[in-house]
């Protein structure tokens, strides 16, 4: 038995009275879902309750925070967030009263031995494996969000949580609707005991589908057909119709009316002018047209902060208002009282004086590069009905409790992360279900825009599929192995995190897997009787046939691979000044050298400005083969290609001094290729056309069904590789990571027991725990001061948006440099092991913000330390709180008392002003 069990309370059944006296509380009767899910906790029973967004799943997590205070016992409110830990905090205190309720975020500690504690789900995590005190008595768990699982940054602490609960905890499981909810329950059952599965559908408030078109709102949806099949409206396709043609050129509408101060604007019949392709309308219009309808308060979705700040000022420019002037005053004196502990002078540069303006009229943006204040402020005043629109990105679809009556999607396509794609059902879902408030509104409405990447057809599948499929996450991590190791041994950890959802999907899986695989086989059967010829052996005949095509391609490979190669020689052989023309490819172009910059590890590449004052580095990768330069053209000494005017000036003048035509320039010779790869071509085709086969009439016929023979055939193997893979894929990949574990020392030899460095690394709960765990094994940050430690630990903790780190950062001094650089092989060689145990590596280290860091950490001001910097202040002030939580296990595992000392200054010296005024993240 571990200390968690020996620390946890038997569950037991309670009497009815509880629920009928918790159901009386509430202004409004419990819907049968909301009693079911209650009934099953009253019972003794885990529970998983999957409900659509605003349904009010969470009053069954409520209810068992309720039995707790009347039963002696714990209960842990968990949520994937720390803005929505402070909202439920706040909604159990008003309920139960503050000496009831707790909250711990890592950044805040309230009352944590109070009997009902709201915590994020990385907390509870800690404590389990620290085998925490304050786990003596729980007796609930509440897992808002539980969907969150499907993270692929941070959905593993959620099945970490749930397999290692003592087995008395009740689970109580929140989660949006998913279509695989029974799967999601069969599994609790497994690794939880007897858990009930309630899944809600309705949604109380219902929701009606709606397209804009120009400034006109038309229902998506007609009447369902006879078979109920939802159909399109016609008249909004006969809108759209129109809307094409007189984008050919035809006459749509006269005489709309002009909006404020001469502005042309479509009315709800169409654009103004005859002859000039109609515009969708502005943000400021569609607000307008959605508050005559009175479907305000709305949320409009924009999938970008910079278009979320941007409606803000287009509504401000419009001269809109939404609220009367003598509520606006009233909103502009209490935003003034929450920001009165910021620094006066950081408001500008915090966007302040917008902000206010915003919200005095009715409308706000929200998205996470806001102080997390501000948002605060949002929330509030729009949970309340004082404002009436806020322009957000998709994060307020997570969790945070601001609903409205309707939801406006401007686009369906987003970026994420990687590249920009379009929005999934479960997102479209997860977005519209904001809207409806339970309780005010009798409907909700969801509008989206119409345009190039929205049309009727596209919306409607979204709005009308049902397949939400939740899928785990789960990769066990250097901190999670040594752990467990520690709380359980190796064995019974490897067997314990067979129990993980990922396990059990993977498991589920083979099943189907293999019933495919007979019936391919069945497949592979027929083919070959199909493709029998009488002349000879047809299958050897079309291997041969698919030797020479791969021999084929494979030549064509190598002298592709040649023409790289000798275009990466032809690069490190330019100079600064040299002027050369790339051919091909989205780099296509004139361009200057600037200067000969040399990576970490590889050869030398140019640094380039083009014809258009942008800057890069050129690979070999950019151009189709070696290039040469066509004149030179000297860049001047103090140029800064930072400086936007100094770029401007300097591509105007390779334009104007480039040649017009360079006509065909000498380009260095390109071997073409393998001479035995050539060979071996001109001898398969020689053995092809030889075969007896090779003349029958009915070849290509043949050859086709060889072709579909070799495409199941190959399908087939795949198969079976992946029923090989999915055996024990979780426990395989637990123990690569106790193998490389073990090779550096934070394991025994033999992977079973932890050792003292192993002991460190215990307490690094960081995403590059493993790294930090080995900065501070070798000294990596010995020496440093405080400013320059939380300059070097933020290269840990940031990851750049957009394009990626800055190839160029600017470093504040040599001992941050040399930390850097050294953490950057660092992490090369445990990237290295990691590949020789076939484990996915960590990310790079990124030190785009160590020079603001080190600024803000030295006592700079908000505004210069953010200066030519492109992180906005609620970004700068998220990645603070973050660098101040990773410093802290800094302080917590450093092996020496003069880092500890220098980690928990550098804490004090990044919490300071506007950091340490905001409340949240």
């Amino acid at each position: 038995m571990t200390g968690a069990e020996r620390l946890s309370t038997p569950a037991r059944r309670f009497d009815s009275s509880h629920l009928e006296r918790f159901a009386a509380s509430y202004d409004f009767p419990l819907d049968p879902f909301q009693q079911q899910g209650c009934a099953a906790v009253q019972d003794g029973r885990g529970v998983l309750v999957a409900a659509p967004t605003g349904a009010g799943k969470t009053v069954v997590g409520e209810f068992a925070a309720y039995l707790a205070l009347n039963s002696g016992r714990k209960c842990f409110y968990t949520t994937p967030i720390k803005a929505l830990s402070n909202q439920k905090y706040a909604d159990l205190v008003a309920r139960h009263g503050a000496d009831k309720v707790g909250l711990l975020t890592g950044d805040s500690s309230i009352n944590g031995e109070a009997p009902v504690v709201v915590m994020t789900t990385e907390v509870l995590r800690n404590m389990l494996y620290a085998e925490s005190p304050t786990l003596a008595g729980l007796g609930f768990v509440v897992m808002d969000e539980v969907h969150y699982l499907a993270d692929r940054f941070r959905g593993a602490v959620w099945e970490e949580v749930i397999i290692q609960l003592p087995e008395a905890v009740q689970l109580i499981a929140l989660s949006a609707t998913v279509s695989n909810a029974e799967e999601f329950g069969d599994w609790l059952r497994e690794v939880r005991g007897d858990t009930s599965v309630i899944v809600e559908e309705h949604r109380p408030v219902p929701l009606w589908q709606h397209m804009m078109v120009g400034q006109q709102l038309f229902d998506l949806f007609a009447d369902r057909d006879g078979d109920d099949r939802l159909r399109i409206n016609p008249v909004l396709r006969q809108r759209i119709q129109r809307l094409r043609e007189d984008r050919r050129g035809q006459r749509l509408d006269e005489g709309a009316p002009r909006g404020r101060r001469g502005r042309e604007r479509h009315g709800r019949g169409g654009p103004v002018r005859a002859g000039r392709p109609p515009r969708g309308p502005s943000r400021a219009e569609v607000i307008e047209a959605l508050d005559r309808d009175g479907l305000l308060p709305a949320i409009t979705f924009i999938f970008s902060r910079v278009g979320c700040e941007a409606a803000v000022s287009q509504l401000l420019a419009w001269g809109l208002r939404l609220v009367p002037p003598e509520e606006g005053e009233r909103i502009r004196r209490l935003v003034e009282e929450r920001v009165r502990d910021l620094p006066e002078e950081d408001l500008t540069i915090l966007g302040y004086w917008d902000f206010v303006e915003g919200l005095s009229r009715g409308f706000a943006a929200h998205h996470a590069g806001m102080l997390p204040t501000f948002r605060e402020i949002v929330e509030e005043l729009f949970i309340a009905g004082r404002i009436r629109a806020v322009f957000a990105t998709e994060t307020l679809a997570l969790g945070v409790n601001m609903p409205a009556r309707t939801v406006v999607l401007e686009k369906l396509v987003k970026f994420n992360g990687e590249t920009h794609a379009p929005v999934t059902p479960a997102e479209f879902t997860q977005l519209t279900g904001r809207a409806g408030r339970r309780g005010i509104d009798v409907e909700g409405h969801a509008v989206v825009l119409y345009g190039r990447d929205a049309t009727p057809e596209e919306v409607g599948g979204l709005a009308s599929t049902r397949t939400y499929p939740l899928r785990s996450s789960f990769v066990p991590t250097a901190n999670m192995a040594v752990n467990l190791v520690d709380r359980l041994g190796r064995g019974t950890a490897r067997s314990t995190l067979e129990a993980s959802f990922a396990q059990f999907q993977a498991d589920r899986s083979v099943v189907g897997v293999a019933r495919t695989i007979a019936k391919n086989e069945e497949g592979l059967e027929g083919y070959a009787e199909a493709m029998r010829c009488h002349l000879g052996d047809f299958a050897e005949y079309a291997a041969l046939r698919r030797e020479l095509s791969d021999a084929e391609k494979a030549a064509s490979r190598a002298r592709s691979a040649s023409r790289r190669a000798a275009a990466a020689v032809s690069l490190t052989e330019l100079h600064p000044g040299d002027v050369i023309r790339v051919r091909d490819g989205r780099r296509a172009g004139l361009a200057l050298v600037l200067s000969m910059d040399t990576p970490r590890r590889g050869d030398p590449q140019p640094f380039v400005l083009t014809t258009g004052g942008r800057t890069h580095r050129l690979t070999e990768s950019d151009l189709d083969g070696p290039v040469a330069p066509i004149m030179q053209l000297p860049v001047p000494k103090r140029f800064n290609h930072r400086d936007r005017k100094a770029r401007a000036d300097l591509a105007a003048t390779l334009r104007a001094k480039a040649p017009r035509d360079p006509g065909p320039t000498e380009q260095p010779p390109v071997d073409d290729g393998d001479e035995a790869a050539r060979e071996q071509v001109a001898r398969l085709r020689e053995q092809v056309r030889a075969h007896p086969c090779h003349d029958c009439p009915y070849r290509e016929q043949h050859a086709r069904w060889a072709e579909r023979w070799w495409q199941l055939h190959r399908e087939t193997e795949g198969l079976r590789r992946k029923v090989d893979s999915r055996t024990h894929t979780v426990a395989r990949t637990f123990d690569r990571v106790c193998d490389l574990l073990g090779e550096l020392g934070y394991l025994t030899d033999d992977g079973q027991r932890v050792t003292e460095d192993g002991r460190m690394l215990q307490r690094i709960y960081a995403e590059k725990d493993l790294l930090v765990a080995e900065c501070l094994r070798q000294d990596v940050w010995r020496g440093l001061d405080a400013p320059s430690l939380a300059a070097v630990v933020s290269a840990l903790v940031h990851t750049s948006r957009g394009d990626g780190p800055d190839p160029d950062p600017r470093i504040p001094s040599k001992e941050v440099g040399q930390a850097i650089d050294t953490a950057h092989d660092v992490w090369a060689g445990l990237v290295e092991r990691a590949a020789r145990h076939r484990l996915t590596p960590m990310a790079e280290p990124d030190p785009s913000i160590v020079w603001p860091v080190h600024r803000w950490a030295a006592g700079g001001r908000l505004e210069t330390v953010l200066r030519g910097s492109d992180l906005s202040a609620g970004d700068f002030v998220r990645r603070c709180k973050q660098i101040v939580d990773l410093l802290d296990q800094v302080a917590d595992a450093a092996p020496d008392d003069a880092l500890r000392r220098t980690a928990k200054t550098a804490v004090d010296a990044v919490m300071r002003g506007v950091v340490a005024a905001d409340r949240l993240d």
